[in-house]
């Protein structure tokens, strides 16, 4: 794996981890309440979306290896460039179901190298 391609990966990782630690033992309710908690959340998942956009520039076949790359990639221009449309509810259920499951792929394709 290049040098490039392992950073990239690595930041989607981290952010992904960044999101579960700051949401951990939170609800919904205290999400949707706290500002720097949403924000925090929203920067991280700009990060991934800008990580793995970068990834499969530098590797295409990621698109196999992570399925809803394209979705990620869009979840972060719908927050960058529809910032006055994100759905806090959506963002919330992605970060319970989808957020763990892309932290192990990416933990595979790191190992992997």
């Amino acid at each position: 794996m290049k040098p490039t391609l392992k950073k990239r990966l690595l930041d989607a990782l981290e952010a992904c981890r960044s999101i579960q630690g700051f949401v951990a033992g939170r609800t919904f309710a205290e999400y949707e309440r706290n500002l720097m908690l949403r924000s925090a959340v929203e920067r991280q998942f700009e990060i991934i979306g800008e990580a793995l956009n970068h990834a499969e520039i530098e590797q295409p076949e990621l698109t196999t290896l992570i399925p809803n790359l394209r979705r990620i990639v869009g979840l972060r221009n719908r927050i960058i460039h529809g910032y006055d449309s994100v759905d806090n509810q959506l963002l919330w259920q992605t970060v319970q179901t989808h957020v763990p499951s892309l932290a192990q792929q990416l933990e595979q394709l790191l190992a992997a190298g």
